[in-house]
């Protein structure tokens, strides 16, 4: 006759764990002997392990003792769920692995192949880390909520990079993300983005469709501007007084919507 101790060692688990065993009425607990003690028997050892190997398994514990007495046919059965949910369970935590890998690699992470692209091109042209990281954090609310235009808009978006003066408002916008940016610089970005904002309010812009009256998801981005440097205020409140208001969908004031520059 074995002790619980004994018994937990023989089938491989912890002496904790038969208890609860006993707790849930999973394995029968023995009466105790004359000295207080539980004593159990070879086929309490058979049980435990049956149990041990189910759960080891991936079985739940609430249907161990229903496959214990069962039949062939049912016992068959309950493997193949068991399977199945395992399977499902394996995809899942490959999918989290696929994921948890992104994280080591900075801009992939909840963005697609096309905004990738654009923010090394950013790079190439000597746009600051912190203006990068802006504007990968914007496209991460972009790919949110419209996933089927990236590649349309991605395409507008390489295509202004074709213009000297969105270069240079890029490389405007780096210096003053320098913690001590030269005198004058908010006021050449307001002159370019206005410069650009006009252009584009002519011209049409990149064609964004529905995406333009979705007031919600430009909110957020002229939010997320703000809360990152509050600098952006001021150049805010300068297009203001070029006749724009707004920043990811810059608008004349009193006109109907316009044209979004970035």
């Amino acid at each position: 006759m074995l002790t619980i101790g004994q018994l937990a060692a023989y089938a491989g688990v912890t002496a904790r764990a038969v208890r609860h065993y006993h707790q849930i009425g999973l394995l029968p607990e023995p009466e105790r002997d004359a000295s207080g003690y539980r004593r159990y028997g070879a086929t309490a050892a058979v049980s435990l392990i049956k149990i041990r190997t189910l759960a080891d398994a991936g079985t739940p514990l609430s249907e161990i003792g229903q496959m214990l007495e069962a039949d062939a046919s049912t016992f068959a059965e309950a493997v193949q769920r068991i399977d199945g949910r395992l399977r499902d369970e394996i995809e899942r935590l490959e999918t989290s692995r696929k994921q948890i890998a992104q994280l080591t690699a900075g801009d992939n992470l909840a963005l697609p192949p096309e905004v990738i692209s654009y923010l090394d091109r950013l790079r190439e042209i000597g746009v600051s880390e912190r203006i990068v990281d802006g504007e990968r954090d914007g496209w991460i609310l972009v790919a949110a909520r419209w996933p089927d235009h990236i590649r349309e808009v991605m395409a507008g978006k390489h295509a202004q990079l074709d213009d000297p003066q969105m270069v240079r408002l890029y490389r405007v916008l780096s210096e003053i993300s320098e913690d001590d940016p030269p005198d004058g610089l908010l006021e050449e970005a307001a002159d370019i983005m206005a410069g650009l904002a006009e252009q584009a309010y002519t011209s049409g812009g990149i064609n964004v469709g529905g995406m333009a009256y979705d007031d919600l998801a430009f909110d957020l981005l002229d939010a997320l501007v703000l809360e990152t440097d509050p600098r952006a205020q001021r150049l805010v409140d300068l297009m203001r007084e070029r006749g724009w208001t707004g920043w990811n969908r810059l608008e004349r004031l009193a006109e109907p919507p316009g044209q979004p520059l970035s």
